[in-house]
């Protein structure tokens, strides 16, 4: 599988940032063929027609469509070319929490590393319309740098991810209250690095250091879910992966993510879905998954 890398802007601003008109990377998305890639990609559709699979989800792509996609996720678009018209905001994870003084910045929006919402909203016109004058005037600032462009850039950035984090928010009625503690930022970050190795809660805990109450009431209060579910959800998801993709049988994925016996991988996964693993994997390819 193909993986895309970020390639810095040619732009005069030393930023791992990008702003990319539809009409000149048009070609990319119109191919069909499943990759990933290492930055983060915003992508606001203007006009559209079509769908998009991420994360093992089916995406309808219409008008005024704003597509969240994190690093690594697994996509495959089906776009028809006429009259498509978007815009994309492209980063890396490390620039911009450096970029904002805060290394849980990309954790603490709600559509980021998001597993139990839907990984697009629609807006009305006039919103999307807003947003893409905003990225239209950060690319003028990349193109044109000038001694203060980084604050400009800095600004309305943070200005437009956050606008984006309060529209999901209140989509889907997740809480914007700021954590009295990393707590829940970490764990889901821990999660991202080391779900391959470790899939129990107590790994976790030692990790940060803190109790399983502590983790679950973190987790719970910014995320109305607990710290179980929550990890239970990316293991699935992680399984998931490697059937679709992978080309490996569940016993070679069993070790790969460390169970001690495939029947436990195919238990844990039927309980978590109500399939068998060759259920699933005829339900994917069968095209009758949500």
């Amino acid at each position: 599988m193909r993986t895309i890398k970020f390639h810095k802007s040619e732009c005069g601003v030393d930023i791992l940032l990008n702003v990319l008109r539809g009409s000149d990377v048009k070609v990319n998305y119109l191919k069909t063929e499943i990759y990933n890639a290492d930055f983060f990609e915003i992508l606001l559709f203007k006009k559209a027609k079509g769908t998009l699979i991420l994360n093992q989800r089916k995406i309808t792509i219409s008008d005024d469509t704003i597509v969240f996609i994190s690093p690594f996720q697994k996509r495959q678009w089906n776009l028809e070319p006429d009259g498509l018209d978007f815009t994309i905001l492209v980063f890396q994870e490390d620039f911009l929490n450096d970029f904002f003084s805060d290394k849980f910045f990309t954790y603490r929006l709600l559509y980021f590393y998001q597993l139990n919402y839907p990984l697009s909203i629609n807006i009305d016109k006039s919103d999307l319309e807003k947003a893409c004058n905003i990225l239209t005037e950060i690319k003028g600032e990349l193109l044109d740098p000038k001694p203060d462009s980084v604050h400009i850039i800095r600004s309305l950035l943070y200005y437009l991810l956050q606008k984006f984090n309060r529209e999901y928010a209140n989509r889907f009625n997740l809480s914007l209250e700021k954590a009295e503690n990393n707590y829940a930022y970490q764990f889901k970050q821990l999660l991202e690095l080391h779900i391959t190795q470790k899939q129990r809660i107590d790994d976790y805990v030692s990790l940060l250091g803190i109790s399983r109450i502590t983790i679950n009431s973190a987790v719970k209060k910014q995320f109305n879910v607990t710290a179980t579910h929550l990890l239970k959800q990316r293991l699935l998801f992680e399984i998931k992966n490697y059937l679709i993709h992978s080309g490996k049988n569940v016993s070679e994925i069993a070790d790969e993510l460390h169970f001690s016996e495939p029947s436990h991988l195919m238990r844990f996964f039927k309980m978590q879905t109500g399939m068998t693993t060759t259920e699933f994997l005829a339900y994917y390819q069968n095209d009758t998954f949500g």
